[in-house]
């Protein structure tokens, strides 16, 4: 299976619709060399305005299905790939989610997972924006979600997600062979020396250690570019079950970064790591505490 992730900048003074724009030629351009699952950034159509708090920038929000995920959906139909992105939703009034949609190759979106980790840091102000997605069960867009594609099952988590062993965890036990993971991540300007190769380590190290645990594929999508007080880094990629990543972009530069990802391989390698089997799910009680005092 040959997969995309579409690596871009989405400046500050960039309409959301030239970004949407750009991001589709880039989907074009994916779909000609072979790409079958074409995956977006978090929050791609706009600037990471959660450096902020205000009011005003819940008007780049939108309803789904609405006018992205539409032009979407008939962009995947005419190019006959599947597309999984990353748009700010609007549920309600006063109710809004981070939100990755899954988009067949027949046009129609199969899947909407609602970020369940929120952020509330310097220049993440994630908290003010976006409302947890609901507890498993509450609905058919509630918790962690795999979806079936043509040629595999996918897992869509979100960002700051990806540093939650139990979210790889329970999305990997729903059948994903392949973790999904668009991001907004950069390093502030007062970092001091060493510091911003530090935290790319630890992004990276982090979601190898899903791939291998779960034995699956995890695809990280990240921007590029400065905003404000940030700089993303880039580097998206892929890793294999092994913990190989077998596909990386650069730090700095607009990038469609392919992968092709055998998913015999996951069978190959749960055989020889049988952690699956080995779990102790008798003993695990305590993972729903807060804290174990």
């Amino acid at each position: 299976m040959r997969i995309a992730l579409l690596q871009h900048a989405s400046p500050v003074d960039v309409a959301p619709e030239k970004n949407l724009a750009k991001a589709m030629g880039m989907m074009r351009d994916a779909a000609g060399q072979g790409a079958r699952l074409l995956l977006t950034q978090e929050l791609f159509t706009a600037h990471y305005f959660c450096q902020v708090e205000d009011i005003e920038l819940f008007k780049l929000a939108e309803s789904i299905p609405g006018p992205t995920s539409e032009k979407l959906c008939a962009l995947a139909k005419k190019l006959k790939v599947e597309i999984s992105a990353s748009l700010f939703e609007k549920r309600a009034p006063g109710v809004f989610h981070n939100t990755s949609i899954v988009i067949s190759e027949r046009g129609e979106i199969i899947g909407k997972y609602r970020k369940m980790h929120i952020p509330d840091d310097p220049r993440f102000y994630e908290k003010y924006y976006f409302t947890p997605g609901d507890v498993p069960g509450e609905n058919e867009a509630a918790g962690w979600q795999t979806h079936q594609l043509r040629d595999a099952k996918v897992g869509t988590l979100i960002c700051w997600d990806q540093w939650y062993p139990e979210a790889a965890r329970l999305t990997a036990l729903r059948g994903a062979q392949l973790l999904i993971y668009p991001t907004a991540i950069g390093y502030a300007h007062s970092e001091p020396d060493g510091e911003p190769a530090r935290q790319i380590d630890a992004w990276q190290t982090v979601q190898r250690s899903h791939a291998i645990t779960n034995g699956v594929y995890v695809a990280a999508i990240n921007r590029v570019g400065v905003e404000g007080d940030l700089t993303f880094w880039g580097h998206s990629f892929v890793v294999d079950p092994g913990g190989r990543v077998i596909a990386q972009a650069t730090d700095d530069q607009e990038q469609i970064l392919l992968a092709d990802c055998d998913l015999g391989y996951i069978d190959r390698v749960r055989m020889n790591w049988p952690f699956f089997r080995d779990r102790r799910i008798d003993a695990y009680g305590g993972l729903t505490r807060r804290y174990i005092d």
